[in-house]
Order: C-alpha cells, then structure tokens, then sequence
C-alpha cells in the first residue's frame, strides 16, 4: 500500500492489514476507502465456499454468522489500516440491532459498507451494512477494539 490516497485494495493489500487467511478471509477486495471513517468492501461468494457443503444441502445458503463476521473483518480494516494500528490484533466486541433482510446464495456479490460512528484510542462502533445488488441483506452495529498483538514464538 505505497500509495497514500489509493482507495482500494487488493486481497494481497488486505492481507498486509488483517491477521485472518483463506479460508477465514472472507474480503476479497476494498473498492472505496478514505482510510479514516469508512471502508466498502467486497465478498464473492462461490459455490466452493466449504461452509455450502452443510449449509444447506441442494439449497445454499450463506450462514448469517459468517455475513456478520465479513461485516466484522471490513470495520477491522477502517481501523488497522491506521499506522498506529499496525501492530495490534482487531478484535470483535459486539454486536447490536443485527437484521438478517435476505438469504445470499452461491453467485451472489456481497458488498459491505462500514461507517465509523464512534472510536477512541483502541475502541470503536460501527455502523454495517451488507447487500446485493444493491438490496440490504444484513444490517448490524459492530462494537470492536484494536489490542496489543500477543508475542509470538
């Protein structure tokens, strides 16, 4: 990420930000950014997701646990995108008012919309919306904290 006013990033440049990997990444790709207050972000979601082999059988349905997770990933971008972030671990706090609206299915694009409304130090809420072509499928308010990262090996 060497350019300061890029407003999108790859998996590799999401890679560089978040700790999770394939197959718990579940962003595939930033498509807009001011790297401060608000991040939209997108999810492909294929047939070949592993979740899809029991969940449900002839009827494919992505799991409202996993949406929730992708929303969860997205606002831990907006914030450890921040330099001062870098070495900390995002960490999932809450979440409040979550709305499933529609089922996502294989072929679907799931885009993600992150606003910040609220961050402190290390603390934050955010405002997450979810949807498909251009209906809203999943709603939520994410409560999360960038923690000091644990020292390894």
């Amino acid at each position: 990420m060497n350019d300061q006013n890029k407003k999108t990033l790859n998996v590799t440049e999401i890679q560089e930000i978040l700790p999770h990997r394939p197959p718990f990444l579940l962003i595939d790709r930033v498509i807009d950014t001011d790297k401060k207050t608000y991040v939209v972000a997108i999810k492909n979601v294929t047939m070949n997701e592993p979740f899809f082999t029991g969940h449900f059988p002839g009827a494919p349905i992505m799991p409202g646990v996993l949406i929730v997770e992708a929303m969860a990933q997205a606002a831990a971008i907006v914030v450890m995108i921040n330099p001062d972030n870098r070495n900390k671990i995002p960490y999932f706090m809450s979440i409040d008012k979550v709305k499933f609206r529609k089922p996502v299915v294989p072929g679907d694009q799931l885009q993600i919309r992150i606003d910040l409304t609220r961050m402190r130090e290390t603390t934050g809420r955010a405002q997450a919306v979810a949807t498909v072509n251009g209906q809203v499928v999943t709603e939520a308010i994410i409560g999360f904290i960038a923690a000091p990262a644990p020292q390894g090996e």
